[in-house]
Parts: C-alpha cells; structure tokens; sequence
C-alpha cells in the first residue's frame, strides 16, 4: 500500500468536502455598449428582481478596462465574472444571467441541461454573429443609453 497516496486522497477529499464550491453573491456582466442589443438586454437585466447583485458595465469603460484587462474576450463575447473570480463567456454567460434572475433560475437549468444545451447554445452563438444586424431593430429607440422598448 503507498501510504502517500492514500494520505494525499485523504487529504483532497477533506479539502473538497470542507471546502465545497459555493455560487457567487455577485455577478458583473460585461456588455458591448456600441450595440444596441447589448444595451438593451442590460436595461432588461437591470430591471430584473435578482438573486444575487448584478453590476452591469460597459465592456469598454476605463473600470472594466482596468478590473478585467486580462480577459480575452473582452468586447468580443458576453462575459459574465463572478465575486470569487469565475468567468463566464459567450453562451456560458448567457446562462449565468438567466441563473441570477428570480423569474429565469429554472430555466438556466432546463437550458443547460442535456436535452436543451445545445439548442440554446446555438441559439445564443446565431444571436450574437448577428448582433450588429439585430441591433438596427433597436437602434433608433436605444440611442441616449436608455431604451424604451418593452
């Protein structure tokens, strides 16, 4: 028997049991304010009883800039980063919105599951290549950062 080995499963064990993953209290959604989709999903967002605090933060500010230079797809992607550090990108991210919301956390699950992740996935990568484009059905009502479609 390799008695380091067994102490070091030991060890991990009790590091994962004592120490389990916990979900964020805090979530910073980092959105292209050059797009009027984009802008106008944060406007519904922040309109949205949540569970945990949703900061939302033009991708192209000084803060965000600052906070999270080291982020890859900054500007590109959706990014969602959570208070512990977890990043979350593209559909990902997607999902993690409608997990903090009080009314779309059982959909984030239906969403992510099995059956339904790849067709959401999908739906969110075809939503996002076209942005620009969808953004012109919201253009003339987003343009002072505020939007006024409900």
């Amino acid at each position: 028997m390799n008695t380091e080995a067994w102490l070091d499963e030991i060890e991990n064990d009790a590091h994962e049991r004592f120490n389990p993953p916990r979900s964020p209290r805090a979530l910073t959604v980092l959105y292209d304010p050059g797009c009027a989709l984009c802008r106008r999903c944060a406007f519904w967002l922040s309109g949205q009883p949540s569970y945990v605090r949703l900061e939302l933060m033009p991708c192209t500010s000084a803060e965000a800039r600052a906070r999270f230079a080291g982020i890859p797809w900054l500007g590109d992607e959706l990014v969602v980063v959570g208070d512990g550090g977890e990043i979350w990108v593209g559909p990902a991210a997607f999902l993690t919105c409608l997990w903090a919301l009080v009314e779309w956390r059982e959909w984030s699950y239906r969403l992510a599951g099995d059956a339904f992740a790849p067709l959401a996935e999908r739906f969110f990568m075809v939503i996002s290549n076209r942005r620009k484009a969808v953004s012109a059905l919201f253009a003339r009502r987003c343009t002072d950062g505020t939007c006024s479609i409900r």
